[in-house]
């Protein structure tokens, strides 16, 4: 007789990852997608993401050696502000498709923080080519910044490429503030810069560019005061967020996750600092794993009846007892 198991699902920039399981087990196969899912005037587009879900569910469910999938956890890139349609129509496409009864949507910082800590109180900062930090008492939610490279995500990998790309211009112009080593790598990566602009400004992925230019600039710190002085800026920015989430009393903790923070010391230093200077009473641990473990950690936790992360609907929506 096959067991009922768990799927959990992170859909983020370049597609789904995918795991099913059995609670209290480490999940038994695991997929991926290469395809982002879409979004449209509703927002996500829940469609696309159950026609891309669906086959690679069934598949690995079968590979297990599991029978019903009755529980599973959503996490989403832009599931904040782009989710309505979402919570209005996943849970009811899961059930119908895959058998669901219980499901969890959450953003994708959700997963990244459970990931990373736990079901604990403390901050997470989530950090690839933009920026969130997530934060929770396990009363509530709270988070900051992680509106876009336009508006916000200071400090994330574009807001660093950003800044260095403007110390190579500002060199080029022979400003104040501008460095002539950054200069000289925007040069080889892209071009002459007198280009930047026509490069850049009609992207659809102009964030994902700008943020290639981070490794860069931290490769030039060790010797260009300019280019340490982008990453002391970026991790003030970081340790605003995480001091405007992290719990105030007790003894929380704070954990990093994302592919930024392979900049490793040059970025690591200095934000080790700003988040000492800034949360004296919390405790800075590794993160134990990413926003796929989350998932899974979650949906261990719902179908045991053991979930105790606060229901918040923009970050964390618990849907229980569909019916397929």
């Amino acid at each position: 007789m096959t067991a009922p198991g768990y799927l959990a699902v992170d859909s983020g920039g370049s597609g789904l990852r995918v795991a099913v399981g059995v609670p209290g087990r480490e999940p038994s196969a695991r997929g991926e997608t290469r395809e982002p899912v879409r979004t449209g005037d509703r927002g996500i587009d829940s469609g696309h993401l159950m026609a891309q879900l669906v086959p690679v569910a069934r598949s690995l469910a079968a590979e297990a050696g599991l029978g019903a999938l009755p529980t599973a956890v959503v996490g989403a890139a832009g599931f904040a502000s782009l989710g309505d349609a979402l919570r209005a129509e996943l849970p009811g496409a899961l059930a119908r498709e895959l058998g669901v009864r219980a499901v969890a949507l959450a953003a994708d910082a959700v997963t990244a923080y459970v990931g990373a800590l736990g079901p604990r109180p403390g901050a997470v900062l989530a950090a690839g080519t933009g920026l969130i930090a997530v934060g929770t008492d396990l009363t509530g939610w709270r988070r900051a910044d992680g509106w876009g490279h336009l508006l916000g995500d200071c400090g994330g990998g574009a807001w660093i490429g950003r800044a260095g790309l403007e110390a190579a211009l500002r060199a080029h112009d022979g400003r104040d503030g501008g460095s002539a080593p950054l200069l000289a790598r925007a040069e080889e990566r892209f071009g002459p810069v007198r280009g930047l602009p026509g490069m850049l400004y009609p992207r659809a992925d102009r964030a994902a560019v700008l943020a290639s230019f981070a490794p860069e600039v931290a490769a030039c710190a060790a010797h260009d005061p300019v280019a340490a002085g982008v990453l002391r800026a970026a991790a003030r920015h970081m340790a605003e967020s995480a001091a405007a989430v992290c719990p105030s009393d007790g003894a929380p903790e704070v954990a990093l996750t994302g592919g930024l923070f392979k900049l490793d010391e040059p970025l690591l230093g200095p934000l080790r600092e700003e988040l000492a200077r800034r949360l004296p009473h919390a405790r800075q641990v590794p993160a134990e794993g990413d926003p796929l473990h989350g998932a899974v950690r979650i949906a261990t936790d719902l179908a045991t009846d053991r979930l105790t992360l606060p229901d918040e609907p923009a970050l964390l929506c618990v849907v229980r007892d569909r019916k397929s």
